[in-house]
């Protein structure tokens, strides 16, 4: 039985449904689980931490990646084009890459997520070029040790028939739901505590056909894991939804099946008031990717009506070729500033994006046990050391995370293990994992 136990933190933030923020707190945990939380805890434990000077959160949550995109940033074709056209020019580069692209992105983007608090990712592998398989992307995530949600992903309609990806980008439709069933069943660990979870993801409604979406929804149901996929991330897409399938994403999602306590959308930027209506009453969970949408040009989603409404919404980076970041609390601090842009100055907390950020995502990916730090829940957090320069002069340390850094932990633990201490991963060697990303994109860019 492992035990471990942090002191002295100046504050600890438990996101709990009293949102406490407990002073001069100390944190004890047992085999991966929050046993105790309070001042001057005295419980014997293997691993003791000091953490004065510092606020400890629980670990943030990405509810949107798309980890491959980790070896395409800043690609100077599409670095000014809308979603269609970025997504267009970038198709033929992907095609070109394997399974160790694929593994070593999963590497490179699930470590910069950890070194900005991150103990929890999702991801949308919606492309299998070349022999790549959703195994490369789960093996990469064991490497780094934070959990993972990888969603089986898709695409079936190319070009040639009306859809917009290259048809040497597709697949099959029998084989692709032949694919989930194989990595449901042999990678989806549905227990409390889970570090690998599975779910299913057809890319977009442009790009797969209504057959594939309401069997991949049926499919889903059966074998009880989540489904995810795009939705009305910008005016485009809305005007392919109308001129293809004669209506808008949310009533389009809604006649197959895509709504629900079991599903979380990607953008949903453009949702009118009957949308946000229909997944508050169905529960049906959002990804909010600021920096994208701003990066695109798809425009300021309704964060506040989304929250207003209760409808589930956690943050995601989306992919690091349209971000072309991973970095959490940055998307916490962008999607507080947006909707004050929108909505006024007092539109939205620090406080509040940092829930999002941490209780808001967790929920969005079904895992009651995780956002939240009090006994019981998994040991999942960060440690913020509040004595360096970026928060030197800050009144309110835990506004200051979102308002002004420090902008990665100092310790960060997955079920009470360490991922990052004294601010450097410890799980995987970083120089050897960039040296090949680099060697990698380089290769990538010879070819282009």
């Amino acid at each position: 039985m492992s035990k471990l136990l942090i002191k002295n933190a100046d504050i600890l933030v438990t996101m709990d449904d009293q949102r406490r923020e407990i002073s001069h707190c100390d944190l004890f945990v047992t085999d991966g689980v929050v046993k105790e939380i309070g001042s001057g805890l005295t419980a014997q434990a293997d691993t003791i931490i000091d953490a004065a000077g510092c606020v400890i959160t629980p670990g943030l949550v990405n509810t949107h990646h798309h980890l491959v995109q980790t070896l395409t940033r800043a690609v100077p074709a599409g670095q000014d084009a809308l979603l269609f056209g970025w997504l267009q020019s970038l198709y033929p580069i992907w095609s070109r890459m394997g399974p160790e692209h694929v593994f070593t992105a999963a590497q490179i983007g699930l470590a910069e997520l950890a070194l900005s608090g991150c103990t929890m990712s999702s991801d949308h592998l919606y492309l299998f070029p070349n022999g790549a398989r959703l195994e490369d992307e789960i093996d990469g995530a064991k490497t780094i040790g934070i959990r993972f949600h990888a969603t089986r992903g898709s695409m079936s309609i190319g070009e040639s028939k009306g859809g917009l990806p290259p048809d040497i980008l597709t697949e099959d439709e029998n084989s692709i739901l032949e694919d989930c069933i194989r990595v449901v069943d042999t990678h989806h660990d549905a227990s409390q505590g889970a570090m690998i979870r599975v779910g299913l993801a057809p890319c977009s409604p442009f790009s797969v056909s209504r057959d594939l979406m309401r069997e991949t929804a049926l499919l889903a149901r059966d074998k009880g894991v989540m489904m995810h996929t795009h939705l009305a991330e910008n005016d485009e897409d809305i005007a392919y939804s109308l001129e293809n399938f004669g209506c808008r994403p949310g009533q389009y999602a809604e006649e197959l099946g895509w709504v629900g306590d079991d599903v979380w959308h990607a953008h949903c930027v453009k949702l009118n008031a009957d949308e946000i209506d229909l997944f508050a009453r169905t529960r049906t969970g959002v990804a909010h990717c600021p920096c994208s949408n701003c990066r695109l040009g798809s425009g300021i989603a309704p964060l506040r009506e989304w929250r207003d409404t209760h409808v589930k919404v956690g943050l995601g980076v989306d992919g690091s070729a349209s971000n072309d970041s991973g970095h959490l609390l940055s998307e916490a601090r962008q999607a507080m500033l947006m909707q004050r842009v929108k909505n006024g100055a007092d539109a939205m907390s620090a406080r509040e994006a940092l829930e999002i950020a941490t209780r808001g995502g967790a929920e969005v990916l079904g895992r009651p046990e995780c956002g939240v730090l009090a006994p019981g829940k998994r040991a999942d957090f960060a440690i913020w050391d509040m004595t360096t320069l970026e928060s030197a002069g800050a009144w309110d340390p835990v506004a200051a995370l979102v308002l002004c850094g420090p902008f990665t932990p100092r310790d960060l633990f997955v079920e009470g293990q360490p991922v990052v201490r004294g601010r450097a991963l410890v799980t995987a060697d970083l120089g050897e994992i960039v040296s090949r990303a680099r060697l990698l994109t380089r290769k990538l860019m010879e070819a282009n």
